[in-house]
């Protein structure tokens, strides 16, 4: 399996992940992203409710920020007094060792026992702010790192559940035990998974380092403010993402090939030749086929193998995906069989779709009905199994009597939405589908005539497309040709539209 980071530069930072050639995910930094999922700022309860048992916060958004009582976290009475102390000079000792903590709040307290509009608390966004909600913080802070994530105020010590080796969690217990600084709790990472004490120790130093910093700029800081950055997307992607499956990472601008270097050389030194610089005149992403997945991937109709589709709709309340068996004609096998193989193969789509557009909140997938349990089965493992790898949290309930399978998914940030369609080339009002999609669905046609063994075949189409299919080597036509050893006669025709195009037979007469 190749497992490839592909970044492209610009107005924005593009970053593309893809599995074996195909894009599975896809990010984007926007230069001016003020809230995103991590950063932590100094902010101003604006108004605490108790109908809501929540407080609105001020944090420098249009809309004031959602902090519900059980986001405040048990020790934010001790959060409090250090930002009192510190803000106010009388703390200059950030380790927390020598600082005396209050009683844990009440589990099922109210709002307005704990915060006072006007009072300064400390919030970390942990989403972002989607549609027309503001950001949702929490005030139980936490730190990324690459093996551990530090949490000041609190002394738990956890270990991802990912890690299934029970002997391996309690070696890891013990050496963050060893490790651990007082007044702080830390959660293990999945990756920690194998490490020695010194890699996790020097990954707690940089975390410790984080925090003192960001405890400095709290004196006389101003309201609200960020005060803690997340680190820029392409390290906290590597941070989150990198294992030792990645094969390249291929980046177009020579300032962040050298901080990718620099960062893999702190977190794997050995993997730092896998970083390659783009000096072709190509795009990036159009060298690697991204540019033609992104097409091809995010419109309302999404085509996979063997004729299938699946159709996307979008609700206010939730997502609705619909798997479709296209034009098939499979006469070896019988209905049911047909119904798992289509079903498995859109299992496979629908977890990549998830991860590529990022959806989240609730999704309804209607899969083809099949009346074997064993298959029913078969289908849901399968989905499990490719959605392993997503790391947004989820849930997928076994398919229901109608043959339906929800799935919630975490939501931090907002959907991924490309726009896919272009205005008409011809004139006149609307939108088309993206010409580059045009050739694909040409090539689909084409496969289905093959199999209905229609013997000499002439495609019709506007001079345009024509001289694309036909010019340079190898051409759209001569890959046909390889590939189905049936040569295709392209003949221009000026009165035809841009997108206008129709398969002939041997008689002169339309069948597609």
């Amino acid at each position: 399996m190749n497992k490839e980071l592909i970044i492209r530069s610009g107005s924005s930072t593009d970053f593309a992940l893809l599995k074996d050639g195909k894009l599975i995910e896809l990010h984007k930094e926007e230069d001016d992203s003020n809230f995103s999922v991590g950063d932590i700022f100094i902010a101003k309860i604006r108004k605490a409710v108790p109908g809501l048992n929540a407080a609105f916060v001020n944090v420098g958004y249009e809309k004031d920020a959602f902090l519900h009582y059980h986001d405040l976290g048990p020790q934010v009475s001790s959060l409090l007094k250090f930002i009192k102390r510190v803000s106010t000079g009388k703390v200059k000792d950030y380790s927390l060792k020598n600082f005396s903590f209050e009683n844990d709040i009440d589990k099922h307290g109210v709002i307005t026992d704990v915060l006072k509009s006007n009072q300064s608390l400390l919030v970390q966004i942990v989403k972002e702010p989607i549609s027309t909600k503001g950001p949702r913080i929490s005030s139980e802070l936490s730190i990324a790192g690459r093996y551990i994530v530090l949490v000041p105020f609190s002394s738990r010590v956890s270990i991802s559940q990912k890690i299934e080796s029970s002997e391996e969690k309690e070696r890891l217990k013990r050496l963050v035990k060893s490790i651990k600084p007082k007044g702080f709790g830390i959660i293990v990472r999945t990756v920690a998974e194998g490490k020695k004490v010194a890699e996790l120790d020097r990954d707690l130093q940089n975390l410790m380092d984080r925090w003192e910093s960001m405890c400095k700029k709290l004196y006389k800081a101003h309201h609200p403010s960020k005060i803690l950055g997340e680190m820029n997307r392409a390290s906290s992607i590597l941070r989150d993402v990198f294992n030792d499956t990645f094969t390249s990472i291929v980046v177009d601008e020579q300032d962040l090939y050298n901080q990718i270097k620099e960062y893999l050389q702190e977190i794997a030194p050995k993997k730092e030749s896998i970083v390659k610089l783009h000096t072709s005149k190509v795009p990036v992403f159009e060298k690697y086929g991204i540019e033609r997945q992104i097409k091809t991937s995010f419109g309302k109709t999404v085509s996979m193998s063997k004729g299938a589709y699946l159709v996307i709709e979008h609700t206010e309340a939730m997502h609705v995906i619909d798997v479709n068996s296209g034009n098939r004609s499979n006469k070896a096998k019988n209905q049911e069989d047909t119904a798992l193989e289509v079903n498995l193969i859109s299992a496979t789509e629908v977890a990549r779709q998830l991860r590529l557009r990022d959806m989240g909140g609730i999704i309804v997938v209607d899969f083809i009905d099949m009346n074997n349990a064993d298959n029913r089965r078969t289908l849901f493992n399968h989905l499990r199994e490719e959605m392993k790898d997503d790391r947004a949290k989820h849930k997928i309930l076994p398919p229901s009597k109608f043959g339906l399978i929800q799935i919630t998914r975490q939501r931090v940030r907002p959907e991924m939405n490309i726009k896919t369609r272009e205005d008409n080339p011809n004139g006149g009002n609307g939108e088309v589908e993206a010409p580059i999609v045009l050739v694909d669905k040409i090539k689909v046609d084409l496969e289905k005539l093959i199999k209905k063994d229609h013997k000499k075949l002439t495609l019709s189409a506007h001079p345009f497309i024509a001289a694309f299919l036909t010019k340079g080597f190898p051409s759209a036509r001569s890959k046909w040709f390889f590939d189905h050893k049936r040569w295709v006669k392209v003949i221009p025709r000026d009165a035809y539209t841009y997108l206008e195009y129709h398969f002939h037979d041997k008689d002169g007469e339309v069948i597609q």
